[in-house]
């Protein structure tokens, strides 16, 4: 069980991974600031993984994961903003 996580986590991780960098190099986005809450969201995911298969960090994880939540909404405000 613990491999087909890690499997479908990894293969999730990797494919948004690319969608969003095509997404900002197709909008031509550039800059560290707007990729700041994606970054987090990805760090989010790749915790969780090691805290599954290495039980370890316990609440440490939870608290990791409710920062780097809470970071990645601050950041939120550097990305752009998109009219249809």
């Amino acid at each position: 069980m613990e491999i087909l996580f890690t499997i479908i986590t990894a293969t999730a991780l990797m494919v948004s991974t690319i969608l969003v960098l095509r997404k900002r190099k197709q909008l031509g986005i550039t800059g560290i600031k707007s990729m700041l809450t994606p970054i987090s969201f990805f760090l989010i995911a790749i915790i969780n993984v090691f805290a599954y298969w290495f039980v370890f960090l316990r609440v440490w994880s939870w608290l990791l994961a409710i920062g780097l939540l809470m970071a990645g909404a601050y950041f939120t405000k550097y990305m752009p903003v998109t009219s249809n």
